[in-house]
C-alpha cells in the first residue's frame, strides 16, 4: 500500500479512524510506504486526536526504515533539465 502526501490536509476522526483501523491490520504483515512532508511530531495538526496519532505513529515505525529526503526537488530537477534541451 502507498499513501502519499498523506499530511497535505486534514484528517476527519471517522476517515483518521479508518486509516488507524486499516494500518493496525497490515502492521507487520505488508509493506506500506507513506509519503509525507510533515515530521511525525507535527501530525496532530491534521489529525486532532494524539493518542490516534501517538497510536498510528508507533505502529508505522515499528520495524521500519525510515528514509528522511531531503535537497532538491526530483520533479523540479527534471522540470529544469527540459528546458535546457
Amino acid at each position: 500500500m502507498l499513501i502519499e502526501r498523506c499530511a497535505s490536509l486534514p484528517i476527519e476522526k471517522c476517515a483518521t479512524m479508518l486509516l488507524f483501523n486499516h494500518l493496525s491490520l497490515r502492521a507487520g504483515k505488508k509493506a506500506t510506504i507513506i509519503t509525507t512532508n510533515l515530521a511525525f511530531n507535527r501530525w496532530n495538526e491534521i489529525i486532532k486526536d494524539k493518542v490516534l496519532v501517538a497510536a498510528m505513529v508507533d505502529r508505522l515505525t515499528h520495524k521500519a526504515y525510515l528514509i528522511n529526503m531531503s535537497g532538491q526537488s526530483y520533479r523540479l530537477k527534471e522540470t529544469q533539465k527540459m528546458r535546457e534541451k
